[in-house]
């Protein structure tokens, strides 16, 4: 993944220093497991612990002659630690390696994604209650549909936020599995101890059936995850691009002193933070896809999965933990205009209450079908002739049959439309 798009933290998860160190961990704990049994002497183990040495530039080097990635981590590891380096990969294949130091990386790779989305669901909560009240259009079809709340809207996003958060907690026991079970997964050079030994080193459970891989289904898991965490991401930015255009002006994002919008014209003020994160979604969703691909191999193992794996797991996680980081700093330093809301709201008038009034005419025993034709009459009179809803219902021959004029007023009340907003808070932000 290019600089721009990355985080240290993430990036050092995914550095070849990281994958390099795991695999030289599987290595060694594999020997320590052969020790046990007497297959490996035990100064050799110490001699490879105390030796070993990971030499990224001189592994490349050795890369470009063998053409194997395992070979050559292998080859450059040896010579930095002389003959007892003979003692590594015994009855081992490279996806013994290579798939148990994924996993590895994959745990911490997770662990990180959880820990900036759990700082997200803390900052959007806090945005919620602080508007939880604020009245604001609720819009369907980009229409003025009913009011609603700020805080309420938000609250949505949160809720999405803490299923995203299972998701990633189901992806992480999902991932977890190595393999130390050789060629074809039979174990035909490898006592069961080994493979039980260095998964629990590693902070894993052993795959059940392996072929000569960890099953792909696995990983799909984790890039189905991460395409959902950045869709929820991603219909966060949708509705913040929407609130920050010029007509609608209820939020914003935060415009640093010194920032500039545009070359050409200085008075724009653009959400680039929220465009840019509906673009990086849609490289999360194609990396779902291929992962969906490489479940299904030739027999027991080929190689079409890696290439791409080669760049999606390091590129898809850096993305995703970017997307969180990001979205942290919009959603912290949303600049929100209730007063605004108010405007918008102010432009349909009283109007989008004519649902209110429609299911009281229904509970005084009119039918919903007359009913909703006497509102909506109502509701045309009131945008033909700018007056309000509460007006045009009053002079409605129809309407006033079944309500009094106190009636439509307190149904032509925003407040009508709050009452349970308690409610839905409690049962969202559970303590």
């Amino acid at each position: 993944m290019i600089s721009r798009y990355t985080n240290p933290e993430m990036a050092a998860i995914w550095s070849d220093e990281n994958r390099f160190k795991k695999m030289l961990e599987v290595e060694i704990f594999a020997a320590e497991a052969m020790s046990k049994l007497g297959i490996v002497p035990k100064k050799a183990v110490e001699t490879v612990k105390k030796k070993a040495k990971i030499d990224v530039k001189r592994i490349a080097e050795i890369e470009l002659t063998v053409k194997h990635d395992v070979i050559a981590f292998l080859t450059g590891v040896v010579e930095t630690i002389g003959p007892e380096g003979r003692f590594l990969h015994l009855g081992m294949t490279s996806s013994d390696v290579l798939d148990t130091a994924t996993a590895a990386q994959l745990i911490q790779a997770v662990k990180l994604l959880i820990e900036e989305t759990k700082k997200l669901s803390i900052i959007t909560a806090k945005l919620a209650k602080r508007y939880k009240m604020t009245p604001v259009m609720g819009r369907t079809h980009g229409v003025h549909a009913e009011p609603m709340t700020f805080g309420l809207k938000v609250a949505s996003w949160y809720s999405e936020i803490m299923r995203s958060l299972d998701r990633l907690n189901f992806a992480l026991e999902t991932v977890s599995y190595g393999k130390i079970s050789g060629a074809v997964g039979t174990m035909a050079h490898l006592a069961p101890s080994v493979e039980k030994y260095v998964c629990q080193k590693m902070g894993l459970k052993p795959e059940p059936v392996s072929t000569q891989i960890i099953p792909r289904d696995r990983h799909s898991i984790y890039f189905s995850t991460l395409a959902h965490v950045g869709a929820c991401l991603e219909r966060m930015a949708v509705e913040i691009r929407h609130l920050q255009r010029t007509e609608v002006a209820e939020a914003q994002e935060p415009f640093t002193k010194g920032q500039k919008g545009s070359s050409a014209m200085p008075h724009k003020r653009n959400p680039i933070i929220s465009e840019n994160i509906c673009g990086l979604a849609r490289l999360l969703r194609g990396y779902a896809v291929t992962a969906m691909e490489n479940i299904a191999l030739w027999h027991e193992r080929d190689i079409s999965h890696s290439s791409t794996e080669r760049i999606m797991f390091p590129d898809a996680s850096i993305i995703s933990h970017y997307m969180l980081v990001r979205m942290q700093g919009l959603v912290s330093g949303l600049n929100v205009y209730p007063q605004n809301m108010q405007v918008n709201m102010d432009k349909t008038k009283d109007i989008v209450f004519s649902g209110t009034v429609l299911l009281s005419l229904v509970d005084k025993g009119v039918s919903r079908e007359n009913a909703y034709a006497m509102t909506q009459d109502a509701a045309f009179d009131a945008r033909d002739n700018k007056i309000s809803f509460e007006e045009a219902s009053l002079r409605s021959q129809d309407i006033k049959k079944y309500m009094k004029p106190e009636e439509i007023k307190k149904d032509c009340d925003v407040k009508s439309q709050f009452k349970n907003i308690d409610y839905i808070f409690n049962r969202t932000f559970k303590k």
